[in-house]
C-alpha cells in the first residue's frame, strides 16, 4: 500500500485536514429528524441482529459474487430506486447522494491525478444494491447504516447503542469485553464488521480486480464506521497502517456527508465522466 507521504496523498491530506471535521448543525441530527420514527426502527433491528453468527453467514452467502453479472451502470441505475432507512438527512434516491458526493470532491480536487478519488465519491454507496428487490432484496438493516466491529464491546461512540442489550452476542463472554475475540493491535483486515453495503461493495472491488489505489479502496470499506472517523474509536484494533489510513475516512467523511443539499445534480449531464471513470477502473462486465 502506498504511504501517506505519496505525492497525490499529501496534497489531499494538506488540504482536507487531518482532523474530523466539525458537525454542521441539522446533520446527523437523529432527535429532531423528520425521519426519527423510521431512523430508530432501522437501527434497532440493525442492532438486534448483527451478531458474529449473522456476519459469518453473510459472508459466506453474498461474498462468492456468484449471484448477479452486471455493468457498474446498471448497477448505478439500480441503486436510484433505493432510499435509505437509516438516513436522517433526506429522502433522496441514492444517486443524488452518490453525484453530490463525487462532485463536491472534483470541486475541490479536479484534475486527472484525482480521477480516483471522484469514482470513489460516485461509488461509495453503489454497495446498497443489496437492498434492491431486483438484486438481493436483503432487509435495510443488513444493507445501509453505521457500521462498527462486532465479537468485542460495543464503542458508546455507536449511535442507539442501548439498543445493543437485545443482541445474542451482548451477554456473550467470548464477545462482550474490550478485545473480545481480537487481540490488541490486531488490525481492521481481520475484524469482523457488521454487514452492510461497505464490506460488500470493498470485496466487489477486490475480487473483480478494480484498479483503485489501496487508500480509496479503504474509504469504501469503512466509510460508514462514524464510530472510528469520527469519534476516534476502536484505535486499539487497529495497526499502524489502518492508523494512518483513518486520516484518509476524515478527508472523505465530510464530502461524504456535508454534502447533502435540497438541490439536485444534473443527473443526464454528468453521468458520461462518472461512466469514463467506471470504464477506467473496473472491467467492463462486473461480479456481485
Amino acid at each position: 500500500m502506498e504511504s501517506a507521504d505519496t505525492p497525490h496523498n499529501k496534497n489531499i491530506l494538506i488540504s482536507s485536514g487531518s482532523e474530523a471535521q466539525p458537525q454542521p448543525e441539522g446533520f446527523r441530527n437523529y432527535v429532531d429528524s423528520q425521519f426519527q420514527d423510521r431512523v430508530r426502527k432501522f437501527y434497532y433491528l440493525n442492532h438486534v441482529n448483527q451478531t458474529v453468527k449473522f456476519v459469518q453467514e453473510k459472508r459466506e452467502q453474498i461474498l462468492k459474487l456468484d449471484r448477479l453479472k452486471m455493468t457498474m451502470k446498471e448497477a448505478v441505475v439500480l441503486l436510484n430506486e433505493v432510499v435509505d432507512d437509516s438516513d436522517p438527512d433526506t429522502d433522496h434516491p441514492q444517486i443524488v447522494h452518490l453525484l453530490q458526493t463525487a462532485e463536491a470532491i472534483r470541486k475541490e480536487y479536479p484534475g486527472e491525478e484525482f480521477d480516483w478519488f471522484h469514482l470513489v465519491g460516485f461509488i461509495h454507496d453503489l454497495g446498497k444494491v443489496l437492498a434492491h428487490p431486483k438484486a438481493f432484496n436483503e432487509p435495510q438493516w443488513a444493507v445501509v447504516g453505521d457500521t462498527f466491529p462486532i465479537g468485542c464491546a460495543y464503542s458508546d461512540a455507536i449511535v442507539f447503542k442501548e439498543f445493543f442489550v437485545d443482541n445474542p452476542d451482548y451477554k456473550n463472554p467470548e464477545y462482550n469485553t474490550k478485545f473480545g475475540m481480537y487481540k490488541e493491535g490486531t488490525g481492521l483486515d481481520n475484524v469482523l464488521f457488521s454487514w452492510g453495503h461497505d464490506e460488500y461493495l470493498y470485496q466487489v472491488c477486490i475480487k473483480n480486480g478494480c484498479t483503485i489505489p489501496p487508500e480509496g479502496l479503504f474509504m469504501i470499506r469503512f466509510h460508514s464506521c462514524y464510530s472510528i472517523h469520527q469519534k476516534g474509536a476502536y484505535t486499539y484494533l487497529m495497526n499502524e497502517e489502518d492508523k494512518a489510513n483513518v486520516k484518509w475516512l476524515k478527508a472523505f467523511q465530510k464530502f461524504d456527508l456535508y454534502s447533502k443539499l435540497p438541490e439536485k445534480p444534473k443527473v443526464e449531464e454528468l453521468l458520461p465522466y462518472y461512466q469514463k471513470l467506471m470504464d477506467k477502473y473496473f472491467p467492463a462486465v462486473v461480479n456481485w
